[in-house]
């Protein structure tokens, strides 16, 4: 036996009521507190700008899902997750097939997303709400250049910043500006 986390399909928007009643199960069950030793909702937070106002928003990595950590027995395991199937939401364990034991996600595939939760120290990658690429139209919204438009030349995500071709007295001219400044045009 050895700890895994494994992905529990759930209806959308039930994954923090779950959470709470594996929590709850955990507390009151002592036997499947020592198979279930933690369960998590997995959250990043991304910069979201609205009427001017740059804001910190928690937002769902997996919708629909939720990370169970798990130390399933091969002899008992269909008890343990008919247990957590049986709640009322859950629809069953991410696996190709309900006979089967089902797979625990890899240690790089757990590192990345504890990583995209800051669970797990990692580099701080901006993470913008919008995503941009070369050759779309956008609006300045912010700084010096604020109502132009133009089209997007270059866009760096490490430094959460593009540069933008405007119109500056009939010529075209290349603007540096940050993705927070921006927004596409639809």
């Amino acid at each position: 036996m050895a700890k895994g986390w494994y992905v529990v399909h759930t209806y959308s928007g039930y994954e923090q009521k779950i959470e709470r009643i594996i929590n709850k199960m955990r507390e009151t069950d002592m036997d499947f507190a020592l198979v279930c030793s933690e369960v998590k909702v997995p959250f990043e937070t991304v910069v979201e700008v609205k009427d001017g106002v740059r804001r910190d928003v928690k937002r769902k990595i997996l919708p629909g899902y939720i990370l169970v950590e798990l130390d399933l027995p091969d002899n008992s395991w269909k008890t343990w997750c008919s247990q957590i199937k049986r709640i009322q939401g859950v629809t069953g364990f991410v696996t190709p097939n309900d006979s089967i034991k089902p797979q625990p996600l890899s240690a790089g595939e757990v590192k990345s997303l504890f990583q995209k939760t800051g669970d797990l120290p990692a580099e701080k990658v901006f993470k913008p709400k919008q995503t941009f690429s070369v050759g779309e139209q956008v609006r300045i919204i912010e700084g010096p250049f604020d109502s132009f438009t133009g089209v997007i030349e270059e866009v760096n995500l490490e430094k959460a910043r593009m540069r933008v071709s405007v119109g500056i007295f009939g010529r075209s001219t290349p603007v540096e500006v940050d993705f927070l400044q921006v927004e596409k045009i639809l």
